[in-house]
């Protein structure tokens, strides 16, 4: 992709990351839809695991034998290029591997997602952020936000797999403040491409029985509790989306769960808003 192509195109191209687009309709680039997999049999054919307690905050003795447990069989699944299904501190998603070019398919073809619509790159830690990005705001900034329900489109750079999301070269960063999520990041020791469970354009899931028609498309499913209140729409928002591609400004791609705090936070350390922006 030219540089020349590096503001508007390349904004437009992420904003269609979970069906969104900032423009018109038709304005995204257009791709192939992937069908959505046939109606799923009456049983199962993921794994189920229950993590103890609140599934947002690690478990305690004597429960953490079953939060160490569902770990351990998360990270071997993700590293024998599967997908499974996590929760997060938004919404439930499904993770994979995002070096594992076999597994970023599948991805696409358990969602019915067009190819040309991004996926999230979820990690462990804020120190990670400088490995698969090139960051032009400051560190300040990162740890104000991550962890958090925010995803933070950069530049990535050489570390990331070319397979995941070729055609642009930003790539949006999630570190949900959600402990087991966090575990599984820094225990798996790689980046995971990230994106919500539920089949493309239909709506997010709150708790695993509202997917439960991927599961027989799934190797695991890590069923952390109801997040958020299921009665509410804003919790179906997903997280704020923000470009910090350009130096100096930020972009708000989608609004998401969390656009106040997220935007009086920038706007703390002087990034002004990019034109055209929802701000």
């Amino acid at each position: 992709m030219s540089p020349a192509r590096s503001c508007t195109g390349l904004r437009a191209a992420v904003a269609a990351s979970m069906g969104l687009s900032e423009g018109p309709a038709g304005s995204a680039r257009s791709g192939r839809l992937l069908r959505p997999p046939s109606p799923a049999p009456a049983a199962p054919g993921a794994r189920l695991f229950r993590l103890p307690g609140s599934g947002a905050v690690r478990a305690a003795n004597p429960e953490r034998a079953g939060w160490t447990e569902a770990l351990r069989a998360a990270v071997a699944e993700l590293r024998a290029g599967a997908v499974v299904a996590v929760p997060t501190d938004t919404l439930y998603g499904l993770a994979c591997s995002a070096s594992c070019s076999e597994a970023l398919g599948v991805v696409y073809r358990v969602k019915g997602r067009s190819e040309t619509k991004p996926l999230a790159v979820c990690l462990g830690r804020v120190a990670d952020v400088y490995r698969y990005c090139r960051v032009r705001v400051p560190e300040g900034l990162l740890n104000d936000l991550l962890p958090g329900p925010v995803t933070l489109v950069m530049e990535r750079s050489e570390e990331l797999n070319k397979d995941l999301n070729p055609f642009t070269p930003l790539v949006g960063i999630r570190i949900p403040d959600h402990a087991f999520m966090q575990d599984l990041a820094q225990l798996f020791g790689g980046p995971l491409a990230l994106t919500s469970a539920n089949l493309s354009s239909q709506a997010s899931s709150l708790n695993v029985e509202e997917f439960q028609d991927l599961w027989p498309r799934l190797s695991l499913v890590i069923d952390g509790g109801p997040i958020g209140d299921g009665q509410s729409p804003e919790c179906r928002l997903g997280s704020t989306v923000v470009d910090l591609s350009v130096p100096g400004e930020f972009g708000i791609i989608r609004p998401g769960c969390a656009l106040e705090s997220t935007s009086a936070i920038l706007q703390k350390y002087g990034l002004l808003p990019l034109r055209g922006s929802c701000l």
